[in-house]
């Protein structure tokens, strides 16, 4: 399977399903999820279709339904099972599929990231409950999404590496070092990818004090950094959404070895 493909060109169908990549994500759906359907859902299976979306708009809106702005909804948590459904089928290409584990990093670590932007004030648009929710949603999928590491290719491996330390396990954490050694012989140290699979391994020890010098380090290099009053977890979650965001884009314009 092609894991590094070539950034989306802007398409338009005048097929009335939409655009192939809702036609795929409908299909995919249709055969995992049986029975009621998130309202998310709506956004695949209604009649009615924007005729100004091609794959990249469509995507936009149909993630923005779900996470929309960065923020967590009452029904954030429900509609994170259309995304666990699509990162775990093999028919979604590989890019996609990262996309889809990156916005589960991301509901996930909704409250922690917005905590170090906004300390020592509460974030604005915070809504607990949900945040909450969303973060369950996520940590029950895990171990069905990290199962699936030999399989997967080398740009969704980055993703899963991510969520394997914002929810870490006595098995999932002694595994990542083997699981990135090839990264870390790959991509040196000071590159996007060899500097984030770096720093999840400094993630999966545990060590707040480890983490805490790796996340000064980095934000001082070249990240946008956080007040240093802001506990250590959600200064490292902060660092750790924004290499992944960076990471994505370098997947979609040079190869990743095996």
């Amino acid at each position: 399977m092609d894991t590094n493909a070539e950034p989306e060109q802007t398409r338009h169908t005048t097929n009335a399903a939409g655009p192939p990549i809702r036609q795929l994500f409908r299909d995919v759906i249709a055969d995992r999820m049986k029975g009621p359907r998130p309202p998310q859902a709506a956004m695949l299976f209604d009649s009615e279709v924007d005729p100004c979306w091609d794959d990249r708009s469509f995507l936009g809106d149909f993630y923005s339904e779900i996470l929309h702005q960065d923020t967590c909804q009452p029904a954030t948590a429900d509609g994170l099972a259309l995304v666990t459904a699509l990162a775990d089928d093999d028919r979604v290409p590989a890019r996609h599929r990262f996309q889809a584990v990156d916005l589960l990093l991301r509901a996930a670590t909704v409250a922690e990231r917005h905590l170090a932007e906004t300390w020592p004030t509460a974030p604005q648009h915070a809504d607990p409950h949900s945040e909450a929710r969303a973060r369950s949603a996520v940590q029950a999928h895990v171990p069905a999404l990290l199962a699936r590491w030999s399989a997967e290719c080398p740009a969704v491996r980055l993703a899963l590496a991510g969520l394997a330390v914002v929810f870490p396990t006595d098995r999932t954490l002694p595994a990542l070092t083997p699981r990135l050694q090839t990264f870390t012989h790959q991509h040196t140290q000071g590159t996007d990818i060899g500097d984030y699979v770096r720093f999840v391994l400094v993630l999966a020890t545990q060590n707040d004090d480890q983490i805490l010098t790796a996340t000064e380090k980095l934000t001082d290099a070249y990240w946008t950094g956080t007040a240093r009053g802001v506990p250590a977890r959600p200064r490292a979650l902060h660092l750790l959404g924004q290499m992944l965001t960076k990471v994505g884009i370098e997947l979609t314009r040079a190869p990743v070895g095996h």
